[in-house]
């Protein structure tokens, strides 16, 4: 993802988790992605977790918490996300030894990027790879 000028991301995927504090398990031990910040509600559900990888952020929370947000989600389907990795070899072995479902094995694309897709523990499809878009100036 590209940033702005202040070093934040202009694109911030946001995901709603039926259970989030899995997710956020899962998405930085098999993932690799760093918590920013993870602010919780009164009963323990995760009202709104940043989660860095590399200069992108992924923000994600509790579904079922209510507001404008949960309720356009709906019944929405899994997302995907495409995110950029430098090592796709490094990456996908550290998300199988840490039980992630690979849907794709590090391969080689025509493009010219190794990529690698996984499903996280409530369906979404992550793929991790070497493309990176270039953003104009």
């Amino acid at each position: 993802m590209a940033g702005n000028a202040g070093g934040r991301p202009s694109i911030c995927p946001t995901l709603q988790y039926a259970d989030a504090k899995a997710a956020i398990r899962q998405l930085t031990d098999a993932f690799g992605f760093t918590e920013l910040a993870v602010y919780e509600d009164e009963d323990g559900s995760v009202a709104h977790a940043e989660l860095v990888q590399g200069n992108g952020v992924v923000m994600l929370g509790s579904k079922g918490r209510g507001g404008r947000f949960d309720e356009a989600m709906g019944s929405g389907g899994t997302t995907g996300v495409y995110v950029v990795v430098a090592d796709v070899d490094a990456h996908h072995q550290r998300a199988v030894e840490h039980g992630a479902e690979i849907l794709m094995p590090p391969t080689d694309q025509d493009y010219g990027s190794r990529d690698y897709m996984a499903r996280d523990l409530e369906g979404n499809v992550w793929s991790f790879g070497t493309y990176a878009p270039e953003v104009p100036g």
